[in-house]
């Protein structure tokens, strides 16, 4: 990336003489890729995987087990290039965070339908088109961003088919859907992992959730296929995910101050098959209940779940909605700036025929299960 300003027209000069085949080019390389692909099934939307490394394909293999499939004529193709970190002439422009954010992550590329994205951090590299989509970069030690990419063409599958993106765990029991939303750090992983302890619950999705309104009370729900990928706090209180570290490791930990535990960033998926069992991730709900996440950490009263009206309490739904971001690209082949806005209009229409509950005071998991297994009569 250029460190140096540079002016609207000289980056749009720049542009111009990129092509999203030009760009193709660029990322893939003198990069063969190999004969084994991997076939995914993301709920009636199809994907194959092209690789130079059978490594990643390998590991993609066990992260996406659920989804595997069978050979079949794909909805879409993706190319992941493992590569150093692309070194290029391409100027990027840095993609706004949502409010409450910080710190530089993604920045991006405009061309004629088709869009460059670059992650800061690591350096990886993606192109975005209708018939192009290529993940370039060290794919395999940076794994998390190329399945996140992988999962971003089911989420704009699904948005342009009209469902709505929530920023949200969820939960399915019997076929009834259960949403968990909360403000940034507020636990509604953990509470979607301790829920699962109860049998009756399957996994839906961890941090995105969409809903679909039918126009008359009934609202469908749908998961992505990415795992939960949670901090050690949440690992050391949960016996179940104790084989996730080390024993010396959980030993540290539990030495630690609980606000720097709490605070702590280190991530680990969560494998839901292994640790939970086979039949125990489902796709698709009619959602009926939706929590929020607003209690406190140093609050002193109780926890307590209160059923709310939405429509009377919309200052709580900033924790549910989420922007598309920049890899989404409409129907039209457009895509979106970083200064579009969401519409809490839409979800309210969209969450009509919801029950939804409040979660106040300070934060007690186990206070919490206990009086949403009496509201939900589980």
């Amino acid at each position: 990336m250029n460190s140096s300003p540079t002016s609207y027209n000289e980056k749009k000069a720049m542009s111009d003489k990129q092509t999203i085949h030009s760009v193709a080019a660029l990322l893939q390389g003198n990069h063969t890729m190999v004969k084994q692909t991997l076939d995914l099934d993301f709920n009636g939307y199809t994907i194959r995987i092209h690789s130079n490394h059978t490594p990643l394909l390998e590991q993609l293999e066990r992260y996406f087990s659920p989804s595997h499939s069978t050979s079949f004529e794909a909805d879409i193709e993706i190319l992941a290039v493992e590569r150093e970190v692309l070194e290029s002439e391409l100027s990027f422009t840095d993609w706004r965070r949502e409010a409450g954010k910080s710190g530089r992550k993604d920045s991006y590329l405009d061309l004629p339908q088709a869009r460059v994205i670059r992650k800061v951090r690591t350096g990886m590299v993606f192109l975005q088109s209708e018939s192009l989509r290529i993940a370039a970069g060290p794919c395999l030690q940076h794994d998390n961003q190329l399945i996140n990419f992988i999962c971003s063409q089911y989420m704009t599958w699904l948005q342009q088919q009209g469902w709505l993106i929530c920023h949200a765990s969820g939960l399915e029991i019997a076929g009834r859907g259960l949403g968990i939303a909360g403000f940034s750090g507020g636990g509604k992983s953990t509470l979607m992992l301790n829920l699962l302890e109860n049998e009756q619950f399957n996994f839906l999705t961890n941090d995105r959730l969409f809903i679909h309104s039918s126009g008359e009370g009934t609202v469908s729900a749908r998961g992505i296929p990415k795992l939960p990928r949670i901090n050690p706090g949440t690992i050391i209180n949960n016996k179940r995910l104790h084989e996730l570290i080390s024993q010396q490791r959980r030993k540290e930990l539990l030495q630690l101050p609980l606000e720097e535990l709490w605070d702590l960033e280190e991530k680990y998926d969560v494998l839901i098959t292994p640790l939970y069992g086979p039949q125990r991730i489902t796709h698709v709900a009619t959602i009926e209940h939706f929590v929020i996440l607003n209690w406190k950490r140093h609050e002193e009263e109780e926890s307590h779940v209160t059923e709310i009206d939405i429509q009377q309490r919309q200052d709580l739904l900033t924790a549910l909605m989420k922007s598309p971001g920049p890899f989404y690209q409409q129907a039209d082949g457009h895509f979106l700036d970083h200064d579009s806005t969401t519409d809490p209009q839409r979800y309210l229409q969209n969450l009509d025929g919801i029950t939804f509950y409040e979660v106040t005071g300070r934060v007690d998991f186990d206070a919490v299960e206990a009086q949403l297994s009496k509201l939900l009569n589980l």
